[in-house]
């Protein structure tokens, strides 16, 4: 049996979806904030956003890891089967989706640099 301490892959992509969750917590209480009737705490706004780019930053790199390794794994390598095929199926909707996290960075990226003018 595997030890406590040594993460799965599945665990790995596990704990990416709670941070995913975690982002779009951060995200909503930016909105929430930037809502309130008494104006915006810059501090607070702050503090989630950063938060923010520091998570979308860590899940890019879990995702990217996690692909590699896959796309790495050739228990196989003669042969043809299904779970090769599935393996490779799983990297490109992973690809998929770290494009769409790069897409999602560069929106805030743009935001924030309107912001700043």
């Amino acid at each position: 049996m595997d030890s406590p301490t040594q993460n799965t892959s599945l665990q790995r992509l596990q704990n990416v979806e709670k941070r995913i969750v975690r982002v779009l917590e951060l995200a909503g209480g930016v909105m929430d904030e930037l809502a309130s009737p008494t104006g915006p705490r810059k501090e607070f706004i702050n503090n989630h956003c950063r938060e923010f780019m520091k998570m979308i930053k860590d899940i890019q790199v879990t995702l990217r890891d996690e692909i590699k390794s896959a796309c790495e794994y050739r228990p196989f390598e003669k042969c043809d089967s299904s779970s090769r095929i599935s393996n490779e199926i799983c990297c490109k909707k992973l690809e998929y989706v770290l494009s769409q996290l790069d897409a999602m960075k560069q929106t805030i990226d743009e935001y924030q640099g309107e912001g700043a003018i």
